[in-house]
C-alpha cells in the first residue's frame, strides 16, 4: 500500500512539473497562415478570445496544481504521522527495555539517534530492539561478571600478599634468634609450608582459615625449651610482667609446655641464677625469729606491702649481737605451822512450881571453857647473779688476754644456737625480739635491687621442706 502512494506521489509530482513547463514554455505558435486582412472588430474578438483560453488554461492549470500539491500534503503530511508515531513507538520500547544499569547506555543513545534518523516505517522496522537490548544486557551481566571475578581475584591476590606478608613477619623473630641448625631448619619448612598453603588457597576464606599461630605456639616452645637447656646450672629464673620466679629446669619446662597462648608464651623471659652473697642486719623478729641456719631455703618479703621481693634464697651464716650474759638466781624457803584448839560449855536450867500457896524455885547453872594455841615458822633465803660481757670476751681473745682462749673458745661455740634451743625446748624467750641479727643471704643478683630498695623493710621467712 505504501508503494501505490509513493508511486502516486511521484505520478503527480511528474504532471506538476509538465505543467509548471507547460506554462513556462508556451508551445510554439503554428506557421501563421498567409495574411489576410481582418477587421479592426475581428481582431479585437480574436485577442479576447485568445485571451480568455489563457486565462482558463491558466485557471485550469492552478486548480490542477493547488489539487495535486493538497494531495500531495495530505499524503505527506499522513506518511509523516505514521512514520513519527513508529518512532515514538521504537523509543518507548528502547525506554521499556533499557533501563535500570541500561539507563545511560551508549547502545540505547545509538538506537534512539537510529530511530530519529530514519526516513520510513521499513527503514524503521529493522532496527531490531529486543535483539539489540538482550545483547546488551547480556553483555552487561558478563561484564558485571568478568569484573566481579576480577574484584575477587584482585582481592584475593592482595589478600594473599598481605597474609604472606603478615606470616614473614610473625616468622622473622623466630628466624633471628640463636638455635641448633635443625630447629632453624624445621623454622623455615614450616613457614615455606604456609606460604604454599597460601599460594594453593582458591578462595579468600580459604585464606583466612589458615592461621600460623599454633604452629608459632609450637615452635616457640622448641626455643624456650632449648634456651632453658642452654642455660647453666640446674635452675633458671622465668619472669613474666611483674612476677618473677626461680624453677628447677624440669619445673620451667613443664610451665613452658602448659602454656596455651602464644601471647602468654611470649611474655616470659628465661634468665640465668647467677647468685651473690648480700648481708642484712634485720631484728630478730624479721629473720624468722632468729631460727635460721646456713643452708636453710628463704624467702624475702617487704614488710610494708607484703609483696615478695625474692621467690627463693639461702642463708650463708647468721651472726647475732653480741651482748651481755646475765644470769640471776634466787632460792627462798618458808616453813610455819600453827594449831588452835578452844572448848566452851554452858548448862542452865530453871524449875517453878507452887504447892498450895507457898511458891518454890529451884535454880542451876553449869559452864567449862577451855582454850589450846601452838606456832612453828621457819624462813630460809638464798641468791646467785653473775654477768659476762661476751663482746668483750672475743676481744680478749683475739687480743691473747685469755689464759685458756681455747677452751673459752668453746664454750662459746654456738652459743647463739644453743639459747635458741633451749628456747624451743622450755618454750621460754631468752633473746630479745629486737636483738640485731647479721644475715648473710645467697640471693639471685635479679633481686637485689629490689632488696635495696626496701633494706630497711625486709622480712626473712624459711622456706619449709
Amino acid at each position: 500500500m505504501a508503494e501505490d502512494i509513493e508511486a502516486k506521489i511521484r505520478r503527480l509530482r511528474e504532471l506538476g512539473r509538465a505543467v509548471s513547463e507547460s506554462e513556462e514554455q508556451p508551445a510554439p505558435a503554428p506557421p501563421k497562415p498567409p495574411r489576410r486582412r481582418v477587421s479592426r472588430i475581428g481582431m479585437l474578438r480574436e485577442k479576447e478570445r485568445k485571451k480568455r483560453i489563457i486565462i482558463g488554461a491558466l485557471v485550469l492549470s492552478i486548480i490542477i496544481v493547488g489539487a495535486i500539491v493538497s494531495i500531495y500534503m495530505y499524503l505527506e503530511n499522513k506518511a509523516a504521522k505514521e512514520l513519527e508515531n513508529a518512532k515514538k513507538n521504537k523509543i518507548a520500547e528502547v525506554n521499556a527495555c533499557f533501563k535500570g544499569e541500561l539507563a545511560n547506555d551508549t547502545a540505547k543513545i545509538q538506537l534512539i539517534n537510529a530511530i530519529m534518523a530514519a526516513k520510513s516505517i521499513e527503514e524503521l522496522s529493522k532496527i531490531d530492539v529486543k535483539k539489540i537490548c538482550e545483547e546488551r544486557w547480556k553483555a552487561l551481566q558478563e561484564a558485571k561478571k568478568r569484573a566481579e571475578e576480577e574484584r575477587l581475584a584482585k582481592e584475593l591476590a592482595e589478600l594473599k600478599n598481605q597474609t604472606k606478608t603478615n606470616i614473614r613477619i610473625a616468622f622473622d623473630p623466630l628466624l633471628h634468634v640463636q638455635v641448633p641448625d635443625k630447629l632453624r631448619e624445621d623454622i623455615i619448612d614450616t613457614m615455606n609450608a604456609l606460604l604454599s598453603q597460601v599460594d594453593r588457597a582458591k578462595t579468600k576464606e580459604d585464606v583466612m582459615e589458615i592461621d600460623p599461630t599454633p604452629y608459632l605456639l609450637d615452635l616457640w616452645k622448641k626455643v624456650y625449651l632449648y634456651r632453658i637447656d642452654s642455660i647453666p646450672g640446674t635452675k633458671v629464673i622465668l619472669a613474666k610482667g611483674n612476677i618473677t620466679n626461680i624453677y628447677t629446669k624440669s619445673e620451667a619446662k613443664e610451665v613452658i609446655s602448659k602454656t596455651e597462648t602464644l601471647t602468654d608464651l611470649l611474655q616470659y623471659q628465661i634468665k640465668e641464677v647467677q647468685l651473690v652473697q648480700l648481708a642484712l642486719v634485720l631484728s630478730r623478729k624479721d629473720v624468722n625469729g632468729g631460727f635460721l641456719e646456713p643452708g636453710d631455703k628463704i624467702q624475702i618479703y617487704d614488710k610494708r606491702t607484703g609483696k615478695r621481693l625474692v621467690p627463693e634464697g639461702y642463708v650463708v651464716l647468721v651472726l647475732f649481737d653480741a651482748g651481755q650474759i646475765q644470769v640471776s638466781e634466787s632460792q627462798s624457803k618458808t616453813n610455819s605451822w600453827s594449831s588452835t584448839s578452844s572448848t566452851l560449855t554452858q548448862e542452865s536450867s530453871s524449875t517453878n512450881y507452887t504447892p498450895g500457896e507457898t511458891p518454890y524455885q529451884v535454880s542451876q547453872t553449869t559452864q567449862s571453857q577451855t582454850s589450846v594455841q601452838q606456832g612453828s615458822s621457819e624462813t630460809l633465803s638464798a641468791s646467785y647473779q653473775y654477768s659476762v660481757n661476751l663482746a668483750e670476751i672475743l676481744k680478749a681473745i683475739a687480743a691473747g688476754k685469755i689464759t685458756n682462749p681455747a677452751e673459752v673458745q668453746k664454750k662459746l661455740e654456738k652459743y647463739g644456737w644453743k639459747v635458741l634451743n633451749l628456747e624451743e625446748a622450755s618454750n621460754l624467750l631468752a633473746l630479745d625480739e629486737n636483738t640485731r641479727v647479721l644475715v648473710i643471704v645467697e640471693v639471685p643478683a635479679e633481686f637485689v635491687s629490689e632488696i635495696l630498695k626496701s633494706e630497711n623493710y625486709i622480712v626473712i621467712t624459711k622456706i619449709s621442706g
